[in-house]
């Protein structure tokens, strides 16, 4: 009876566990808004990035299109971890000490440029959906690229783009999590520090993937309606 009460208790699903986490919530919940703020601005700087290198791939102009290229495939085939540690720890190095950068702002700086490459293709892929005959069609018109793209071309690739450009930023807060290995103050690494101070693993996790999708399905389950509802309007 004793033997199994103790195994009862320091099971890693016992109450007591759950009730500590419970009476430490504040801490989790500091780092919910950290990472909500980090995710806020890491898409920001990824909106930015995406359309200017979006259009810059469906350009006329080769050095354009290459400068964007370079940018995409450079950020797609590099793990975002490697961005994170060069961006923290290389720079400090490498400049010996004269630039470093905090943990939020190399997460905010790493998770948005990553993610700004994705939404570029996004965003070349829904300007490359629209017929070329209307591009063509501005251009002729006296229509500098610029205002075609951004008066003709950009607002119709919206309702094409919005299913994927939420996956990506579902895909972008998750992704912020990776700031944990340079100990910024974000849902995992708060999780993981708290479990290894209180040994309450099971509660820590569950608790930060809890909170993790408080984040992201709303979104998620947005894009999904919006892409049926995409596909009822196209097959009318």
């Amino acid at each position: 009876m004793i033997a199994s009460t103790f195994l009862l208790a320091e099971s890693p699903f016992a109450l007591s566990r759950w009730q500590d986490f419970l009476a430490h919530f504040d801490i989790f919940f500091k780092a919910f808004f950290y990472t909500l703020l980090m995710s806020l601005g890491a898409l920001i700087l990824a909106l930015i990035l995406g359309l200017i290198f979006g259009a810059m791939s469906t350009a006329k102009s080769k050095l354009l299109t290459f400068i964007a290229r370079v940018y995409i495939e450079l950020y797609q085939n590099t793990p975002l971890l490697v961005q994170f540690v060069f961006v923290y720890y290389g720079l400090a190095i490498m400049t010996k000490g004269q630039l470093m950068i905090s943990t939020f702002f190399t997460g905010l700086l790493c998770v948005g440029i990553y993610h700004g490459a994705y939404i570029a293709e996004v965003i070349r892929s829904g300007i490359e959906a629209i017929p070329k005959g209307q591009t063509e069609a501005a251009l002729a018109q006296g229509f500098t690229y610029k205002q075609t793209m951004s008066l003709i071309i950009l607002p119709q690739t919206v309702r094409i783009i919005l299913p994927p450009m939420t996956n990506q930023v579902v895909n972008l807060i998750k992704n912020t999590s990776v700031v944990a290995i340079i100990s910024g103050a974000d849902l995992m690494f708060t999780a993981k520090a708290w479990a290894y101070d209180t040994g309450n693993y099971v509660p820590a996790f569950i608790g930060a993937a809890i909170l993790y999708f408080i984040m992201c399905f709303p979104l998620a389950n947005w894009a999904r309606r919006k892409e049926e509802s995409n596909k009822k309007t196209y097959s009318v």
